[in-house]
């Protein structure tokens, strides 16, 4: 756009990690999953997607944006604090990224004697190679090769009603005063 002589009026939608509805339908995704077990998982890892830490100590808000979603998901299930774990994925490169890695700390789950978790992916929308193939793939297999007994991978939101709702609620506010109300 940058090369363009004439700019058109562009509004970009902000981030929407700690929106209710948001939060929400995390919580219901996760209730969902846990109604279907015969058992509770010891401890519920949400994965996010990983970045350099150098973005971080750059003042880049994603690593305390990740944290807020756990902790408003843990607040919103009505779980004590530590139920939930934030972890990071997708980790390549020489730098170092944003800690603790997913893949490493389910095995250290698993040696610790927590050998049933529950794992999701709160910053995907929808299920991707990222989260099928490493969490549901090489993750799982870390934890197990490291003792776990349980893995239970919780899917993204996807077309879930309960996102579809907080989605249209982002893109209805983000809207406000450039489309006429409907009625």
């Amino acid at each position: 756009m940058m090369k363009e002589k004439r700019q058109p009026a562009v509004r970009t939608v902000p981030e929407y990690f700690e929106n209710p509805l948001y939060i929400d339908a995390l919580a219901r995704s996760v209730t969902t999953a846990y109604a279907k077990l015969d058992h509770t998982p010891d401890v519920l890892v949400a994965s996010y997607h990983g970045m350099p830490q150098r973005y971080l100590l750059e003042g880049d808000p994603y690593h305390c944006q990740c944290a807020k979603t756990s902790r408003l998901l843990r607040e919103r299930l009505g779980w004590e604090k530590g139920s939930i774990d934030t972890t990071f994925q997708s980790v390549f490169g020489p730098e170092e990224w944003l800690k603790p890695y997913t893949v490493e700390h389910v095995a250290e789950l698993a040696r610790q004697g927590k050998k049933r978790i529950a794992v999701m992916a709160p910053a995907f929308s929808a299920d991707c190679i990222e989260t099928l193939e490493e969490i549901n793939g090489e993750i799982r297999e870390a934890f197990e090769h490291a003792g776990g007994e349980s893995f239970t991978y919780i899917p993204c939101l996807n077309d879930d009603a309960a996102h579809i709702e907080a989605l249209v609620a982002v893109i209805e506010e983000n809207l406000a005063g450039w489309l006429p109300k409907a009625g």
